[in-house]
């Protein structure tokens, strides 16, 4: 079975080299298990849905582990769709519109939360780390449309995943976690935007 797939963000070498074969194990069972990658990639959409009512109910600890199996739904499916031969342009371009969409889901219901228990520092960061992150994201789109390849960035999805994960379930780490994913995801925004304009200006 392949290792993970190499990333740009700060928490992907550690990770790669600490998961490399748990991941390996899991994606076997996968695999072995018969999962399809649309599986795979609704199973981490459905997750994030039992997230964000969660988060809409109050709760902290239970949506905080369940982004462990949402996380790994996510990486999984384009491992599975490579291992099968099924990966195409299609399923890429679905894979990464419903990751924008688990990513409303999971910052909107928790900002929608907190804004509902006057945490109004909290719920502002949350909202900003939303936006952040859809901006991140409609960057590099943007760029590859324009002929641009683009994969920087400190703080992506994978570290949004680990600072929720820390954030939510341990008691006073939310405020630093989102305020940390604000700050590094705007620096994120700052690089991205760099190295499209650099990129794009070169092409020309």
């Amino acid at each position: 079975m392949p290792a993970p797939r190499s990333a740009t963000g700060l928490a992907a070498k550690p990770m790669r080299w600490v998961f490399t074969w748990p991941y390996r194990v899991a994606l076997a069972g996968v695999y072995r298990a018969g999962f399809k990658p649309w599986q795979l990639t609704l199973l981490a959409l459905a997750t994030n849905v039992w997230v964000g009512v969660l988060l809409l109910r109050g709760d902290r600890l239970v949506p905080g582990l369940l982004l462990i199996p949402a996380g790994l739904f996510d990486i999984l499916d384009g491992a599975i769709a490579r291992l099968r031969h099924e990966d195409s342009r299609l399923g890429a371009f679905l894979d990464s519109v419903l990751d924008r969409v688990s990513d409303l889901i999971l910052f909107g219901c928790l900002y929608w939360s907190l804004a509902g228990q006057d945490e109004t520092v909290e719920a502002a960061l949350a909202l900003a780390t939303l936006v952040i992150a859809l901006f991140v994201s409609h960057i590099r789109a943007e760029a590859e449309a324009a002929g641009v390849t683009l994969s920087e960035g400190y703080f992506q999805r994978l570290e949004r995943y680990i600072a929720m994960m820390i954030g939510l379930p341990v008691p006073g780490a939310l405020l630093p976690a989102l305020a940390v994913l604000t700050v590094l995801g705007g620096a994120t925004v700052l690089q991205r935007g760099w190295a499209a304009l650099a990129r794009t200006e070169a092409g020309g």
